[in-house]
This record gives structure tokens, C-alpha cells and sequence, in this order.
């Protein structure tokens, strides 16, 4: 069986992405004709993703989406280069005795991109959106359930969310609970102000250059499905002085080939999408860079379904899938087996300390890659157990994905490692738009998907599994995990947040919640001339400080 798809694997073409936050592949149009970046000298043309599901801050949970929002807004907080949180659209904050009151202090005239003056009650209608059930922000739970009323704003009532604009500059924040890493989610791409003049106009808000209203760096000029979207400098931006680049030109292909062949001809200055088969040329060339990224790639199962429903089932399923071959192999060693969930780079609580070596330490690995023999046996064993010997009587699935990067290789091998069980599944190809659609809406059996963390905490990823978050994709549901990750939350003993993480997780990986799959890392072409740009561990490009020498 690996023989065979070895071929294959090496053929599809690639593009490392997520969901995410999500993560993509590659959606869109091609390179060619004249380009609006050709109307600026000082203009830096990238690909980073397809067309996004969207650019909405609140709505989008991808990370070729939430490249585009950084450049477009910022919030109360930022990340810097070395991945610091430092003073955004507010230049300082207090924090209350008991952490429980947040009191952010906005710079001085601050303006939207059309000129108008950005205040404190900008984001307090913002935050109040994000919380809105009728807005359905994906990240709306995970960002905002230990602000005080979030549970009634949640339900409709979004006065009662503890968030108030003092007075045009001051915009206060009251928590129910102490969160240690708020000051992470206020640094958020989610939680941006927007104008509530420029939503009201209508659902395509985002897309209308006319009312894609911003307070970032840059705003948009152009937006053409499946080809571009430019963004122009914004002179109201209160650091417009800084910012180097006139434009940027985000170019949506959807074909690697196609990518490869407009940065090799210049058109394009970074490219994330690669032709997999190139990769092995690429080894040794300056412009071609490998950086790592904290995040997971894993198969997410409908757990309101049957017969997805049974852990045993679950269980079967992920033992099946030879990480090592999938990582080694198809993925050509750019990504590494996966042993537990939570992968390199994400901190624990003693400084410098690693979340995924205290795991080794306290649990061992979950996952077993160095006998996939056994483990297949044990697979047949427990698919034998709920029912279905041999794969009989267990009925024809599909698994759904993206054709980007290995995501359609990566579909084909497990096709034939679940064969191995008996199983008849069928690959489900779809655009990435409609991949992320679906897969929050439960329309899937079984779906590829992955994580890159939004912040250096353990808690990000494990919450996405969380009964009432918003990217809980499968609906998991488990009351014991849900109190674990509730109590981490909660606590404000750093030693104690972490060890309760660590506890949920073993509870998820021994429900087989989802099938950790391979550990990210994240490679691009980047052309030698562009200097002053740089990539962050969450998966996202900085352009706005560029240069091209």
C-alpha cells in the first residue's frame, strides 16, 4: 500500500496551511495579466492562501484570513517580532488588585481609514458583536466566556457583557474570572475594532472596498475573488509614518504550480504554496525557508454521527494511521509524527519549559509510532468490538478536504490504511471556502483539519474541543473535560492552569476526541531582496515594516 501512494504523494502539489486557526491550502485564481502591485515601485506581492472564507474579524478562524485582517486592523494590544505583546491602538493598561478589571487607555485621535474618529465605544460595540449569537463568531466562547455577562450576551442580552466605553479614550473590561493570558486575547486579530456604520451596510461588507472600513496599516483597494485583493497604505493610521510598504498585493492561487511559476518569473515576492514535488531541489537554496510553527494537523471526526459516535470506533480509526510514514513520507519530513496533541514550542509553566516534554515526563507518548503493526492489530481488534469484524456492516464514509498542500495525499493514504480495516471511504474534494462552511456545520463524517496556536498557551488548542466552542468542529462532548478546561481557566495559579490542561488532554486523546495526525512546521519561497519582513510562530507573515532592497 505505501509503495503505491509514495508515487503519488510526491506528484499532488502543496501548500502549508490551517484552520486554523483553522488553516487552508490554496483556493483561487491565477498570477498573470497586469497586477495592481505593478502600479506602485513600492509594492511587495505575496501569496499567502486562497480566497479566505472571509475577512470579517470576527467571523474568520483561518490563518490566510487572519494574515490579510493584521495588515488591515489592529487592536487594543500587538504582537511584536519577537512575538511580545506590546501597546497597540491603546498605549497603556491597568489591571485591578484581584484581575478582574482591565482599564485600557487609547491613544490620542485615533481615526478609521475613512477619516472618522475611532473611540472606546467602538470597541465596546465590537466585543459586544463577537459575543452576539447572531453574529456566530467562531471564537466568540473561547475569547469571551470569562468576561462578566458573557453568558446572557451570549443568549442575546449584550448590555449585560462586562464591557464599557468609560469615555472616548478609556475602554474598560470586567472579568468574571482571573484569566492569566487575557492580555494575549486583547492582542487577538478577532477582537479588532470595527465600524458599525461600515457592517450595517450589508453581509458584503467585507468585500466592497467602499466599506471595508479599517484602523490599521492598510486598506483595501481592490477585491476580486480567485485573484487579488490590494491593500493601499492607510494614512490615518496612527503609525503611518512607519509603515514602508505602499501596497500589498495578496494574490488568491489556487494551484502550487501556478504560485511556483509567478514567483520563479518575479511576479511574486513570497509564496507559502510550493509544488511538493520541487521541495527536494529546493534543499540548500537561501529563499527557500523552513521556520517552525505551533500547531497540529489532525482528523476530525462527527461525533453526532454514527458510527463516529462510539470511542472504540475513534480509536480504530486513528490507530490505523502510520504517523511516521505520514509525516516522513507523504509529508517528505516537513512535519513530525504526532505523539499526544499538544506538539512542540507551546510553554509549560516554569520558564523555558516545554508543555509537550512535561507530557513525556507525567503520561508518556499516546501514541505509539514505533510499531504501526500493533498497532493496526489493535485497530482490527477494537473495530471487532463495536461491531463490525472485518469492517462489515460498518457503512461507506466520506472524509473531507481541501485539494492544497498534502491534504489530498494525506486523504488518499488514509482511503487505504482504513481499507486495511475493511472500511469503504471516499474523498470528499472541495473548495477551502466550503470545507470550512461545512465542517462548522457538521455537514462531514470525517474531515481533515488542524490548529496553529493564536498564543503561547496549551489552553488554545484544547479548548477548540470544548462542548460550547465555537470551533469545536466535531461536537465533542465530554463533562469531565469541560470542568477540567473550566477550572484552567479559571485559575490564576500558573502551576495549577497548566496541570489541569495537561489532565483534559489526557481525557480528550483517551476519548480518540480527534486524531492527532503530524506537528506542524511551516516552509515558503521568499524573495533574498525583501528584508525587514518577519513570520511568527502562530503562522503569519509581518509585511508592513518590508522592504525590498
Amino acid at each position: 500500500m505505501k509503495r503505491k501512494l509514495c508515487a503519488i504523494m510526491l506528484a499532488a502539489a502543496m501548500t502549508v496551511s490551517l484552520a486554523a486557526c483553522g488553516g487552508s491550502g490554496s483556493t483561487g485564481g491565477g498570477a498573470g495579466g497586469a497586477s495592481s502591485g505593478e502600479a506602485s515601485a513600492n509594492s511587495v506581492d505575496v501569496q499567502v492562501g486562497p480566497t479566505p472564507e472571509t475577512i470579517d474579524p470576527a467571523l474568520n478562524s483561518a490563518v490566510d484570513g487572519a494574515n490579510m485582517i493584521l495588515h488591515a486592523f489592529e487592536g487594543l494590544l500587538k504582537f511584536d517580532e519577537n512575538n511580545d505583546i506590546v501597546p497597540g491602538l491603546a498605549e497603556s493598561y491597568d489591571v485591578s488588585d484581584d484581575g478582574l478589571t482591565y482599564t485600557f487607555h487609547l491613544r490620542d485621535g485615533l481615526k478609521w481609514s475613512d477619516g472618522s474618529d475611532l473611540t472606546a465605544a467602538d470597541f465596546e460595540y465590537s466585543w459586544k458583536r463577537v459575543a452576539d449569537p447572531n453574529t456566530a463568531a467562531p471564537y466568540g466562547y473561547d475569547l469571551l466566556n470569562m468576561v462578566e455577562g458573557f453568558d446572557a450576551a451570549s443568549e442575546g442580552d449584550l448590555d449585560a457583557l462586562g464591557v464599557k466605553a468609560v469615555d472616548d479614550s478609556t475602554f474598560e473590561v470586567k472579568l468574571s474570572d482571573p484569566c492569566i493570558y487575557f492580555d494575549k486575547i486583547a492582542a487577538f486579530a478577532v477582537m479588532v475594532p470595527v465600524q458599525q456604520a461600515a457592517v450595517e451596510t450589508g453581509d458584503d461588507w467585507t468585500t466592497n472596498p467602499d466599506t471595508y472600513v479599517t484602523d490599521g496599516p492598510y486598506m483595501v483597494s481592490e477585491y476580486t475573488p480567485g485573484d487579488r485583493i490590494v491593500m493601499v497604505k492607510n494614512e490615518n493610521y496612527w503609525d503611518a509614518a512607519n509603515i514602508t510598504f505602499d501596497q500589498i498585493v495578496w494574490h488568491l492561487i489556487e494551484d502550487a504550480n501556478a504560485s511556483y511559476s509567478a514567483y520563479q518569473d518575479g511576479t511574486l515576492d513570497l509564496i507559502k504554496d510550493v509544488p511538493t514535488e520541487e521541495i527536494p531541489s529546493l534543499e540548500g537554496n537561501d529563499e527557500f525557508i523552513v521556520a517552525p510553527i505551533m500547531g497540529t494537523y489532525y482528523v476530525t471526526f462527527n461525533t453526532q454521527k454514527e458510527p463516529f459516535n462510539d470511542p472504540k470506533v475513534r480509536k480504530a480509526l486513528s490507530l490505523a494511521i502510520d504517523r511516521d510514514y505520514v509525516a516522513n513520507t507523504i509529508m517528505q519530513g516537513t512535519f513530525s509524527p504526532a505523539t499526544n496533541f499538544v506538539g512542540p514550542g507551546v510553554s509549560d509553566a516554569a520558564e523555558g519549559s516545554s508543555f509537550e516534554e512535561v507530557t513525556k515526563e507525567k503520561y508518556g507518548d499516546y501514541f505509539d509510532n514505533s510499531d504501526y503493526d500493533a498497532n493496526l492489530n489493535e485497530a482490527k481488534e477494537l473495530l471487532a468490538e463495536a461491531g463490525y469484524p472485518d469492517g462489515t456492516g460498518f457503512p461507506e464514509f466520506s472524509y473531507l478536504t481541501n485539494d492544497a498542500s498534502y491534504h489530498k495525499p494525506v486523504a488518499e493514504y488514509l482511503q487505504s490504511a482504513w481499507g486495511e480495516l475493511g472500511l469503504t471511504m471516499t474523498v470528499d474534494i472541495q473548495e477551502w471556502q466550503t470545507v470550512t462552511a461545512n465542517r462548522r456545520a457538521g455537514n462531514f463524517d470525517v474531515a481533515r483539519n488542524g490548529w496553529v496556536y493564536d498564543w503561547d498557551d496549551p489552553s488554545n488548542m484544547i479548548n477548540l474541543l470544548e462542548t460550547d466552542n465555537g470551533n469545536n468542529d466535531g461536537k465533542y462532548s465530554s463533562a469531565e473535560f469541560d470542568s477540567l478546561v473550566d477550572e484552567a481557566r479559571k485559575s490564576i495559579d500558573v502551576d495549577e492552569h497548566y496541570d489541569l490542561l495537561h489532565q483534559a488532554e489526557q481525557v480528550m486523546l483517551k476519548d480518540d476526541a480527534c486524531a492527532p495526525v503530524a506537528y506542524y512546521n511551516e516552509f515558503w519561497l521568499q524573495k533574498s531582496n525583501l528584508k525587514g519582513t518577519w513570520h511568527s510562530p502562530y503562522g503569519y507573515w509581518y509585511l508592513m515594516y518590508g522592504s525590498k532592497e
